[in-house]
This record gives structure tokens, C-alpha cells and sequence, in this order.
């Protein structure tokens, strides 16, 4: 993985030291290259149970279990295709989870009772240092309050999750930014189940054959649908949200229709890309990157950023409907649904 500052990887003390404490069945915050998760060992299901008491995350919700390599494969997944192993080879390790039948043994709690498990080998030095000196695999979901802005810093995770968390391993900023790619081969077609780095295009040139995506109204009401596709990590129609309001807005009207609520009295946050800053003192006025790979590497930062300026909208330009925008849109309009009372309860608890 590119990008990593050395100088901020925690000691080897460090990583032995959380791997001590997952086997005694605490959490961990550790770093990715998605997002910071939130760790613990995923035979032991007791510490699991601390993930979705910390989180306030649903019973049934699968977690994302990581592993220290492709090898590990056969603890925790059976009759796995040949599909799967040419994805494994050429995307691991790196943001993809692969979603298969479930070996025995793996706990209810892990899968949500389900007989499906979602697997992904993460792209972060301190993450696999963490992973190949526990040896097994760890459930880790984001380190944050469930349907709220998933974290990126180590920083995110002390402010959210506070003394739930035992240690938080500090691995810098993340580098891609949003979760993986969540990709169902448990049935007879692959099918995306979150969009994520690592698109359809790419995973058609592994495997000869483009997977279909599961879209939002299939998510939200179709029954049949649900049924035969695994319930897997962010795939609720409101998630990632901030407290405050959110909503998308078309860059040709952006200025136009903030003013237009500052004008009104309130106190407007903006995310633009392309806008340029009208200096106007009502708003507050904050430019992401243009590139999808830098917007998606600052997004829950700058949402966070937004979020805690005591703003009573968040306004975002709206993303161009091209392939390589698909998944940062997909986090962003969950968001908007989700954000302030819309989706979320605000008492409630967020997920990689």
C-alpha cells in the first residue's frame, strides 16, 4: 500500500499488545485502508457482542470478518469457487470482501445467522502486523455509532466510541477512504452488493463475466430480492450520516439554493467540488478534491468537519453520474437520507 507515513505505525509492543488484548476478548480500534474498524476476535463470541453493544449496531447485521491472508480462506469458508480465488489473487490484499458459504464453526454472531460470510484481507501495514501476530480472523466493522460517519483517524474513533474501545492503533489517515467493495459469490451469479475502489469493470477482467448490482429499491422494498442475496455491512438506505440535514444539490444551483437557506436564517455548511467559494459570510465554504480517489480519501473527514460546525444544513454538490463516482454517490445519498432524524435514530448507535 502507498501512502502510509512510517513515521506514524505504532511499535511492535503496540500490535502485540492489542493482539493480547483481542484474545481477551476486548476491543481494538485498528487501522485500514477503507476506514478504521472496530476489532475484535470473530471466534469469540462474547467480545463480538461488544462490537454491537458499543456500536448500538442491530443483532442481525453480519460483520466483515479480515484475514491475515488468502490462506486463511478455508477456516472460514467452504465450497469456495474458482472465482473467488483468482479475486482473492489479484485484489488482496485491498478493498474487497467477498461474501461465501460459511464454514462450521464460524458463530451466528459473526453472520447474523445467515449462512453466509463476508472475508476481505485489508491493505494497511498495521492492520495485517495486527492480523498475522493474532493469527485468526477479526470481526471489524467501522469504529463508529451505527449509521453515522464512519472514521478515517484515530482521532474519529477516540471522539466516537471513547473508553469502549481498549486501544486504538493509530495508522495514520485511511487511504481509500470508503468501505470495500462487498461482492456476493455464495449464489450461482456474482452480484455487488456495496459498491466500493474496486468496480464491476475490474472485477469483470478477473473473471470473465460482468457482476450485476444490487440496487437501492431492490435494498429498500424488494422482498424476493432480499431473500435470496445476503444482508451484508451498509446496505441500509440510510447510513453514513451526519446529525445535521444533508442534501445533494446539482452544481448549477448550489450557490444559488444556499443562499437561499442562509437567506432564511439558517446556518449553512457547503461541499462543493467545482463551485467556486462566492465568499459569502452566511456559508461556510469547504472545496473537496475534483479526482474521485482524493473526494472519496476526504469524504468522512470533511462531512465530520461539516458536521460538528454548528451549521444547521449541509449542502454538497451533487457527483457526476459516471462509474467512477458510483460508489462515493451511493455513501453520499445514504447520508442524505439518513442525516438529521431522517433513517437514523439520533440515540442510536454506526459500521467497514
Amino acid at each position: 500500500m502507498t501512502g502510509t507515513d512510517p513515521a506514524l505505525q505504532p511499535a511492535a509492543d503496540d500490535i502485540r499488545r492489542a493482539a493480547e488484548l483481542l484474545r481477551a476478548g476486548e476491543l481494538v480500534g485498528m487501522p485500514t485502508e477503507t476506514v478504521y474498524g472496530l476489532a475484535a476476535d470473530a471466534l469469540n463470541v462474547e467480545a463480538v457482542g461488544k462490537i454491537f453493544s458499543a456500536k448500538g449496531r442491530p443483532a442481525d447485521h453480519p460483520l466483515i470478518v479480515h484475514l491475515p491472508d488468502a490462506g486463511h480462506l478455508t477456516r472460514w469458508a467452504r465450497a469456495i469457487p474458482k472465482e473467488a480465488i483468482a479475486l482473492a489473487n489479484a485484489f488482496w490484499p485491498g478493498p474487497m470482501t467477498l461474501i461465501l458459504k460459511r464454514e462450521e464453526g464460524v458463530p451466528d454472531a459473526v453472520t447474523g445467522g445467515q449462512d453466509t460470510v463476508g472475508l476481505r484481507v485489508p491493505d494497511h501495514p498495521v492492520a495485517l502486523a495486527l492480523l498475522r501476530a493474532f493469527d485468526s480472523g477479526i470481526a471489524a466493522p467501522s469504529a463508529n455509532r451505527f449509521g453515522r460517519i464512519s472514521p478515517t483517524t484515530a482521532a474519529h474513533v477516540r471522539e466516537e466510541l471513547g473508553d469502549k474501545v481498549a486501544l486504538v492503533l493509530d495508522g495514520g489517515p485511511c487511504q481509500v477512504g470508503i468501505e470495500s467493495t462487498i461482492l456476493d459469490l455464495s449464489r450461482d451469479a456474482p452480484v455487488i452488493l456495496r459498491p466500493g475502489a474496486i468496480s464491476a469493470d475490474d472485477i469483470a477482467r478477473v473473471i470473465g463475466r460482468r457482476p450485476a448490482t444490487r440496487t437501492a429499491h431492490a435494498e429498500e422494498g424488494a422482498a424476493a430480492a432480499e431473500s435470496e442475496q445476503p444482508r451484508v455491512s451498509g446496505s441500509l438506505a440510510a447510513h453514513y450520516a451526519p446529525r445535521t440535514p444533508l442534501q445533494l444539490i446539482p452544481a448549477a444551483r448550489l450557490v444559488e439554493e444556499a443562499a437561499t437557506l442562509a437567506g432564511e436564517g439558517s446556518r449553512v455548511a457547503v461541499l462543493a467540488r467545482t463551485c467556486p467559494d462566492p465568499r459569502d459570510a452566511r456559508l461556510t465554504w469547504h472545496n473537496a478534491p475534483v479526482d474521485p480517489s482524493g473526494f472519496a480519501h476526504e469524504l468522512y473527514a470533511n462531512l465530520r468537519e461539516l458536521d460538528a460546525c454548528g451549521a444547521d444544513f449541509i449542502v454538497v454538490e451533487a457527483l457526476p453520474d459516471t462509474p467512477e463516482w458510483h460508489a462515493i454517490a451511493d455513501r453520499l445519498g445514504r447520508a442524505a437520507v439518513g442525516s438529521g432524524d431522517g433513517g437514523v435514530p439520533v440515540d442510536e448507535h454506526d459500521e467497514t
